[in-house]
């Protein structure tokens, strides 16, 4: 069942990458077609302690509610309802997430997730975790963050800025994915920019789950938009790849100015619109390989469509952000073989970012030399 690789490649890195990829499919295809397995960060929960990722016997530790105080709805969604709010002992602003009916089970999922990746590179920071005394509703506090709706800011966005923020949310990526967490939501609503700062938070993780290697994971998880390939064929062997996929939609609405680049009606629809631009021969490649099957619902919808160049939705508006290297990392992103997806840490070190990896080493060796300067002058006075 293993198909041959594409082993084309537009510079040494990509064909360093695409021969790994080849490697490790032919060590996948030994094992079985049906086998899927990360290919990064695959045994981080088995080599951590149990408590680490046993959410369902997580004791929570239940803080004061009368610290906070609700000042207005922000937001809401299918399972809570967001508050801006105020933290009456310190004066300060936070975000209060009142979460909706649901099994507990999901909630200690969340609050799990959210503590064990505390203090993590750009994810949202949780602050408390209250619960009202008599309906018992929990709420989980966080961190506030100035966000602009990304509607309103993602037009104003220059090319730079994409590059800058897209590096930003691969930090958080990363850094869940390397602590055995898949986000499983990644979209622009869970993206927070506070762009004066320059600041991303990745929020949400009510959908987030631990990965085990050979589990199979609900299929109903992400925003239609955003779903992988693998959900809407029902392969529930995956991955941290996922929200490479989600990132990848959100990254060719970004460049593309197309919100949302892939707008299905319906999960069936959606698989039709990607097939659309992805093509179906090489979709069947993808079923053919992990040995899936289409529902038969799709006989009549799906078609016969050839594979589009991504030069086909330039135009003269988006023309100023789509470079030739942003649509090489847009292709690594978007590939229906989750296995041949970009990993979070190889998509930092793709050539689209070069002149974000630049400017963040400016300003690092900006900020030794000025702390050098600072010890030399203190040194001097002492």
């Amino acid at each position: 069942a293993l198909r041959s690789c594409d082993l084309r490649a537009t510079s040494a890195a990509g064909g360093v990458r695409e021969t790994v990829l080849f490697l490790w499919k032919l060590w996948a295809g030994d094992r079985g077609s049906r086998m899927s397995r990360a290919r990064v960060y695959a045994d981080v929960n088995e080599t951590r302690p149990r408590e680490y990722w046993d959410y369902e016997n997580l004791t929570v530790t239940w803080g004061e509610q009368d610290k906070y105080e609700v000042v207005r709805k922000i937001g809401r969604g299918k399972y809570s309802e967001v508050f801006e709010g105020y933290n009456v002992s310190n004066n300060t602003k936070c975000v209060i997430k009142i979460l909706k009916p649901v099994k507990k089970k999901k909630i200690k999922r969340e609050i799990k997730i959210l503590q064990n990746l505390s203090g993590g590179v750009n994810v949202i920071q949780l602050l408390d975790v209250v619960r009202d005394p008599q309906s018992k509703t929990p709420s989980l506090v966080f961190e506030n963050v100035n966000n602009t709706d990304f509607k309103t800011l993602y037009p104003t966005l220059t090319d730079y800025d994409i590059r800058y923020y897209i590096y930003e949310l691969l930090k958080a990526l990363d850094y869940c994915h390397s602590n055995g967490i898949m986000h499983r939501d990644v979209k622009p609503h869970n993206v927070m920019i506070d762009h004066e700062r320059r600041q991303l938070r990745l929020i949400d993780w009510g959908l987030a789950e631990f990965y085990h290697p050979g589990r199979e994971y609900n299929v109903r998880v992400a925003s239609r938009y955003f779903k992988g390939p693998e959900l809407l064929v029902d392969m529930q062997e995956y991955d941290y790849s996922l929200d490479m996929w989600s990132l990848g939609c959100m990254f060719a609405g970004m460049i593309f100015r197309k919100e949302p680049f892939f707008h299905g009606h319906d999960n069936m629809d959606q698989l039709v619109k990607i097939a659309k631009v992805k093509g179906t021969t090489e979709l069947f490649d993808y079923l053919t390989t992990y040995d899936l099957e289409l529902d038969p619902q799709y006989d009549g919808l799906l078609g016969i469509h050839a594979k589009k160049p991504w030069e086909k939705f330039i135009t003269n508006e988006n023309k100023h952000l789509v470079t030739p290297e942003a649509l090489d990392f847009l292709d690594g992103l978007l590939r229906y073989d989750h296995q041949e997806r970009l990993t979070a840490k190889e998509a930092m070190r793709h050539a689209y970012f070069q002149p974000v990896r630049e400017a963040e080493e400016q300003k690092n060796r900006a900020a030794s030399s000025h702390g050098e300067e600072i010890t030399s002058v203190s040194d001097l006075s002492s």
